[in-house]
């Protein structure tokens, strides 16, 4: 009787103490905790090319979700698997699904400023340079701007961490989650998901929800809690255009053989005025911003005095009113350029051909299709042939203008409504626990391929970004913040804990 009331005590005591501290100081603790898992994750190469790595990425993740008691499946498709995890909390409760891609842009590390891009360092901005600090010096009081540099820091693996961490802190508290929970992680959706159609057509009662949450992608500049409505969709167009069959002497034929370079730049600058507007027939069509959605949009802080000081840049397009009204509309850029040598290896020749390479973010209002041909009739107005490969000796000298155009559509737009009940639910909570309203952006500018899980089942999609915003996703030095780590595993911690 006497040690049953002396561990009722110390369970007691240690309860009250547990009470005394704040989500945020056991977030940060646990989250100080995990750095070690999260080193050995990010040590794990994750190019979406590499099947290899990409199995061993699949393994990790699927057995710290073992230990956490979830029930993984991996599900087959053409491509890549997509894995499954779930933990039924009650059958009579609903499911929240939690949507992370754990696959990794390319790497050049020549381009990183470290030995390699999968050895993660850690770095404190001091004295207008990013200096290399010992792993220790991570658990200094003052932490919260030293960061972690390595691919998929931000994009995607912290975000991941920061949700096993939170469930971490959930046992820690001895409290289940207030829902059931679905992990839905894609392992190659840097190759713009492939095989995610393909699951969602033939697992729709594996990745069944009653709402889903996307946790990619940065915050607002203002480093408020931030909830995303829609992503814009994607596809990639290649365009080469093709002169003589080998390079040639320009001196001996400039100004007879016609250059392939200047013949894409002219059909290149012909799809856009000095204001940045494409103006291809069609492209902007069926696209209407009501009072009601620009009131949305202005909610939003303004970002372009942030934007030009990030990114040293004097002066914006002109599509939309702001940042905001611009990611309303499809864009068109030009994300590649090839044609000849430069630099040390420049020669006085006329180049053979010229390549450029095209993204078209899509809007929910966008039809893909009708945007590819109207794209495909601008160019042939020019006189131009479009061939879907490379011309034929006898295609060369039958047509006067070529051009090989072939395109992709990755995947289309979603927007959920921004008044939406999953909406209105997500705000009132973050609000209650920051005291802060939160950032509500209609639509974001970047791509996640989560179209299928809102227009074929049904699944009303939200995004809840937690990195910071100058993480350089996608390229070299990619970096994620602790202070956003931190807070990431609190806002998870936050909705892990209420009822929806």
């Amino acid at each position: 009787m006497k040690n049953f009331l002396i561990i009722i005590i110390v369970f007691t005591f240690q309860n009250n103490i547990l009470s005394q501290r704040t989500h945020q100081d056991v977030s940060k603790e646990e989250g100080l905790r995990s750095l070690v898992l999260f080193k050995e994750f990010l040590s794990i190469p994750n190019d979406a090319r590499n099947k290899e790595d990409i199995f061993k990425n699949i393994v990790w993740s699927t057995n710290q979700l073992n230990t956490l008691g979830f029930t993984t499946k991996s599900l087959s498709t053409s491509s890549l698997p997509l894995v499954v995890a779930s933990k039924t909390i009650n059958e009579k409760l609903p499911t929240i699904a939690f949507y992370m891609h754990l696959d990794g842009q390319a790497v050049d590390p020549s381009k990183w400023d470290q030995e390699s891009p999968w050895i993660p360092v850690i770095k404190k901005y001091n004295g207008g340079n990013w200096e290399e600090l010992n792993w220790n010096e991570i658990y200094a009081d003052q932490n919260e701007d030293i960061r972690i540099y390595a691919r998929s820091s931000s994009d995607d693996k912290g975000p991941f961490l920061m949700f096993l961490t939170a469930l971490r802190v959930l046992d820690i508290y001895k409290t289940p989650p207030a829902f059931n929970i679905k992990l839905i992680l894609d392992f190659e959706e840097e190759k713009s998901s492939p095989g995610l159609p393909e699951a969602v057509a033939n697992y729709q009662t594996d990745l069944m929800a009653d709402m889903l949450l996307i946790l990619d992608g940065p915050m607002h500049f203002t480093g408020k809690p931030t909830l995303v409505f829609g992503n814009r969709g994607i596809s990639s167009i290649t365009l080469k255009t093709f002169g003589p069959k080998t390079p040639q002497h320009s001196g001996h034929y400039g100004n007879y053989i016609p250059n392939p370079a200047l013949r894409l730049s002219q059909i290149l600058s012909s799809m856009k005025n000095e204001d940045g507007r494409v103006i291809i027939p069609n492209f902007y069509e069926g696209i209407t911003l009501s009072e009601d959605i620009k009131k949305i949009l202005k909610n939003v802080p303004e970002a372009e005095s942030s934007i030009k000081n990030r990114t040293k840049i004097n002066s914006t397009d002109k599509v939309g009113g702001n940042y905001q009204e611009s990611l309303q509309y499809p864009s068109l850029n030009i994300r590649g350029l090839q044609s000849g040598w430069v630099g040390d290896q420049v020669r006085t020749i006329i180049p053979s051909n010229a390549i450029a390479e095209i993204d078209v973010r899509l809007v929910l209002e966008s039809n893909p299709e009708k945007l590819m041909k109207s794209i495909k009739n601008h160019i042939e107005s020019f006189g131009y042939t479009i061939l879907e490969s490379n011309p034929t000796d006898e295609e060369r000298l039958k047509y006067e203008k070529i051009v090989q155009m072939n395109y992709k559509i990755s995947y289309p737009a979603f927007r959920t409504p921004v008044n939406s009940t999953e909406g209105k639910w997500l705000k009132d909570l973050l609000q209650k626990y920051y005291k802060t309203s939160p950032i509500l952006i209609r639509t974001s500018g970047g791509s996640v391929p989560i179209s299928p899980f809102v227009n074929q089942l049904g699944i009303p999609s939200i995004g809840l970004p937690t990195v910071n915003l100058d993480n350089n996703q996608h390229s070299p030095n990619e970096n994620i913040r602790l202070g956003n780590y931190f807070q990431g595993i609190e806002s998870f911690v936050t909705i892990l804990l209420e009822s929806y």
